[in-house]
């Protein structure tokens, strides 16, 4: 049962609680640190009803990320093994394989493709300047 209480202070000025009965005589006389702590340690009715679900809500949440989880690892393992067998099914013998990793290193890098543009393009200059000089004599 709640009971009232009013404040009061001491000669030495440390704030009390005096809890009355129903004649409004003094029952108890507590420090307001004491009582005030113990009155935050108790839990209303209320206040543990929403505990409880939060309490229900959070370990549903828990639960539901260990199965995503669980289910993220299980596809990502048959990724892998559907990778896996495609590798094998179409690998290409070792010969083959060195010969176009070389070209892709060799071809696909952009200094080596303007080099080779410009020596095309001199030698494309150089028999249209012999053409024009072989039409002119």
């Amino acid at each position: 049962m709640a009971t009232r209480r009013t404040t009061l202070r001491s000669r030495s000025g440390t704030k009390l609680y005096a809890v009355r009965d129903k004649g409004g005589k003094f029952e108890d006389i507590q420090s307001y640190k004491r009582a005030h702590s113990a009155d935050i340690r108790q839990k209303s009715a209320a206040e543990k009803g929403t505990l409880e679900k939060k309490l229900r809500k959070t370990a549903g949440d828990a639960v539901k990320s260990v199965k995503r989880t669980v289910g993220g690892a299980v596809s990502t393992v048959q990724k892998a093994a559907k990778g896996a067998a495609k590798r094998v099914a179409g690998a290409v013998p070792a010969g083959k394989r060195l010969v176009k990793s070389a070209v892709k290193k060799i071809a696909g890098k952009p200094a080596v493709k303007k080099a080779a543009a410009k020596r095309t393009a001199r030698k494309s200059a150089r028999k249209t300047a012999r053409k024009r000089a072989a039409k002119k004599t």
